[in-house]
């Protein structure tokens, strides 16, 4: 009994019996639709197939994440594509191994009874918006590319405030808003609500959520990557392919969020995890220029240090 123990945990034995190995990963924020698949891929094993046990965790403050994956402190959480570029910027080690929303769920959204129709008529508005300097600079873009001058409009920040702020009236338009959350959420208000996607309207198509982890967890750990990497994308395939069980299960494991806000962003983001986890190098690329160009960065950033892709995988596996 004593030798087949032994045996049992030497490597390559064929009675080899290896313990999931526990890893951390942080949400970007609270528990909504967006993270559907993670938990899916969680709850159906897919993960433990992998041999890992992933322990989600949710963070006290939007900006702990990214933080804390840079401090090494924890080994995967979900971002944002800007705040990565912004990051490696500013000499943080971070790097994007995946995509989880590939569009911008982030948007522009105005009430449809302001007769505003196109980008061109915020001129004379109130526009309200989310974080800074991300969402006036994106803002500035949109209206830029609309023929609008800085002293056509009034803009000023509300914080997370973008519906409550929309439907009393203290702003025409804001930006920041997730199409797939505050405008249903403005809608079940009996609001009828209009849309400008930021990606068509002059700014690059970036990835609403990515994957990130700590550069040395490619190089020391690179298996413990592909090994979460996989076992997310079958959550992510399983969402899309049986949109009414992954939502079941989510649900399941939330029951607070089951309701028609919540059911209704889970059916309105679906189609925003189609093609992820991939990631292409060209948006990255695209994304980063439009930055340095507004001033949102100050330097650049190689994309190999920024994305894991095939040159990444390739040496992790060494």
């Amino acid at each position: 009994m004593a030798l087949l123990c032994c045996l049992a945990f030497l490597p390559g034995s064929s009675l080899e019996i290896v313990a999931a190995e526990t890893v951390s990963c942080m949400l970007d924020w609270f528990p909504n639709p967006d993270h559907a698949p993670l938990y899916v891929a969680k709850a159906k094993g897919f993960f433990k197939e992998e041999g890992l046990e992933v322990d989600i965790m949710v963070p006290a403050d939007p900006n702990d994440p990214l933080k804390l994956v840079a401090a090494g402190k924890l080994h995967f959480a979900i971002s944002y594509q800007p705040s990565v570029i912004t990051a490696r910027s500013e000499g943080l080690p971070v790097v994007s191994i995946g995509a989880l929303v590939q569009h911008p769920l982030s948007s522009i959204l105005y009430l449809k009874a302001s007769g505003i129709k196109t980008p061109a008529d915020l001129k004379g508005r109130r526009v309200g918006y989310s974080v800074e300097p991300l969402y006036r600079v994106l803002f500035e873009a949109v209206a830029e590319q609309a023929g609008l001058s800085p002293s056509d409009y009034k803009i000023f920040r509300v914080g997370f405030n973008l519906a409550p702020s929309l439907l009393s009236g203290k702003v025409d338009a804001v930006v920041g808003a997730f199409r797939n959350y505050e405008a249903i959420q403005i809608e079940l208000e009996g609001k009828a609500v209009g849309i400008f996607p930021l990606e068509e309207y002059g700014i690059p198509d970036f990835y609403e959520l990515v994957i990130i982890t700590h550069p040395e967890q490619l190089r020391a750990h690179g298996k413990r990557v592909r090994s979460f990497i996989r076992g997310l994308s079958k959550g992510i395939q399983l969402t899309v392919r049986e949109p009414e069980v992954s939502l079941e299960t989510f649900l399941g494991l939330h029951p607070g969020l089951r309701d028609e806000l919540n059911r209704r962003a889970f059916q309105a983001t679906l189609p925003f995890f189609r093609g992820s986890p991939d990631q292409e190098k060209s948006r990255w690329i695209e994304m980063q220029e439009f930055m340095l160009s507004r001033g949102l960065i100050k330097k650049a950033t190689s994309v190999e240090e920024m994305v894991w892709g095939e040159k990444q995988k390739s040496e992790s596996q060494k």
